[in-house]
């Protein structure tokens, strides 16, 4: 399954395809895999790569959200809720069973948070991780030898679920193709094609290659996140903006800010939000904000505000106070937030909406990461009777995620490729050389690159060190340094000469410097 494989059935495809998706995010990829697994004639474009947005730039957590139920956001939960369970269900080599701790500083924040995170359990119902139950301050401190002892007046625990989102997202596209749909990166789409009025395809350019292509489709699904309105005002240029971006950012830490297995819930910051220090690849994850921003691009950057005000709330629960010169790395996401009324983007719901233009360009509009399979089956509902496609009802609660097998020690190297771990140990096999680590602060190795090319449609060497493995994310500096030899094996792979191999470096670190902290 690479990139030259599914261009070949784009060139082989001389009809009509029922279903075409726009967009590769967590979304999108999970629309082609709930269409092409009803049977529909599927074909997915990203103009960049998969997750190369916001899918790949979470806070790594398969939850319910503990703030919309204080929110009184009921039914987003409950539906999130049971979509976190599916998700173990069908994914249990990405979804592990996080524990969370709220530490209480004041008298009444024990039995306030310890009843909301029992309905919590209750409203997961079978579906559910573990009870919640309370804590003595000797019982925090154990689990959480870091967090600040100061005014301790001991927590509460609860379970929720963690997982790696750009992995999710590849493995989501490997099985979209295993149920024969065409899934291509590195693919715009340009234009609509019209027929009356109505989109009967898009026009697009294969931004490799330069060559560009008109693909007839019987509906457009428009799943670009925070895109969307790029998209829709191509198809009317008239119509109203939908989407008001939000900001988040992560920083990451050495694990000794956090040792142990448990993560940290703080239900209440400066602005609003619920800040998490949560352990992910043996480093810890700090965040996040919510900064409504203006101008949308494919490579936010942190502000230095984001930075400070992670820093500050980190150093206020911790023992050990982060500084600058402690962060691995520097990461930031836009939330594609549905606009609302509501004064804060903070505010403003999570939950999914779906129009169809007059044209009949089908747009999914908001929703998050744990409920992007509900979202698919929605979206696919309402693109099939639009485009009067033959009734076939989605079978995407039981279907298992490509990779997928029970997994008991998350601990290694490369747990999240589940199924696919036998594969690289062939390659491995086959040359031992290719067991070497690609930087000896990394866990990975040169057969996981050679793996991403040509299993997992890998092109460049960001698509390797940002999202095929998590170098960027679990150490920036260090995946620079692999950089250069990253390119060098790809190249060898990919028959590529020496002016792609330097191109693609000052590609890579001109990615990474906003990664870095300044």
């Amino acid at each position: 399954m690479n990139r030259t494989q599914h261009l070949d059935q784009l060139n082989a495809f001389n009809g009509i395809w029922d279903i075409l998706i726009v967009g590769g995010g967590a979304t999108g990829l999970g629309s082609a895999v709930d269409a092409a697994s009803r049977g529909y004639r599927t074909i997915l474009f990203e103009q960049y790569d998969f997750a190369k947005g916001t899918s790949s730039r979470s806070t790594k957590l398969v939850h319910g959200g503990v703030r919309y139920l204080q929110q009184g956001n009921i039914k987003l939960v409950m539906e999130a809720l049971r979509e976190r369970g599916l998700l173990k269900q069908n994914a249990p080599h990405l979804v592990k069973n996080q524990s969370f701790i709220v530490p209480n500083y004041k008298w009444w924040e024990g039995p306030f948070y310890g009843f909301g995170l029992k309905v919590y359990d209750w409203m997961s119902g079978s579906l559910g991780l573990g009870a919640s139950e309370w804590l003595s301050t000797e019982e925090v401190l154990k689990l959480a030898p870091t967090l600040d002892p100061e005014g301790l007046r001991g927590g509460v625990l609860y379970h929720d679920g963690q997982f790696d989102d750009a992995r999710l997202a590849i493995n989501l596209a490997q099985t979209a193709a295993g149920s024969g749909a065409t899934i291509l990166n590195y693919f715009s789409v340009t234009g609509f094609l019209k027929t009356d009025g109505q989109i009967a395809g898009v026009q697009v350019r294969d931004m490799l290659s330069g060559k560009e292509y008109e693909v007839k489709a019987r509906v457009v699904i428009n799943a670009t996140g925070v895109f969307s309105d790029t998209v829709q005002h191509m198809d009317d240029p008239q119509r109203p903006a939908s989407i008001a971006p939000s900001q988040g950012i992560h920083l990451v830490l050495d694990k000794s800010f956090l040792p142990g297995e448990a993560a940290i819930m703080i239900p209440h910051t400066d602005d609003g939000r619920v800040l998490f220090a949560v352990p992910w690849h043996n480093k810890i994850i700090v965040g996040t904000t919510d900064t409504p921003v203006d101008h949308i691009s494919p490579e936010p950057k942190a502000m230095e505000e984001e930075v400070e005000f992670i820093l500050h709330h980190a150093a206020r629960y911790l023992t050990k106070d982060p500084g600058r010169a402690d962060i691995k790395s520097i990461f930031a996401g836009l939330r594609p937030l549905v606009k609302s009324s509501a004064k804060k983007t903070a505010e403003i719901s999570r939950d999914h909406h779906i129009t169809i233009s007059e044209s009949g360009l089908v747009s999914i509009l908001g929703g998050k990461w744990t409920t992007y399979r509900k979202m698919s089956e929605d979206v696919v509902n309402t693109a099939a009777v639009h485009a009067q496609l033959p009734y076939h009802e989605s079978v995407t609660k039981d279907l298992a995620i490509h990779g997928a097998q029970p997994t008991s020690d998350f601990n290694t190297n490369d747990y999240y490729y589940g199924t696919d771990i036998d594969g690289i140990e062939q390659l491995t096999a086959n040359d031992a050389g290719l067991n070497e680590l690609i930087h000896p602060q990394l866990p990975y190795t040169r057969a996981m690159v050679i793996w991403g090319i040509r299993q997992e449609w890998a092109v460049t060497v960001e698509d390797i060190l940002s999202r095929r493995t998590r170098a960027i994310l679990l150490d920036a500096k260090a995946s620079l340094e692999a950089a250069p030899g990253v390119a060098k094996l790809m190249a060898e792979v990919m028959g590529k000469d020496a002016n792609w191999i330097s191109d693609q470096v000052a590609a890579y670190e001109k990615v990474v410097a906003g990664y870095l902290p300044k």
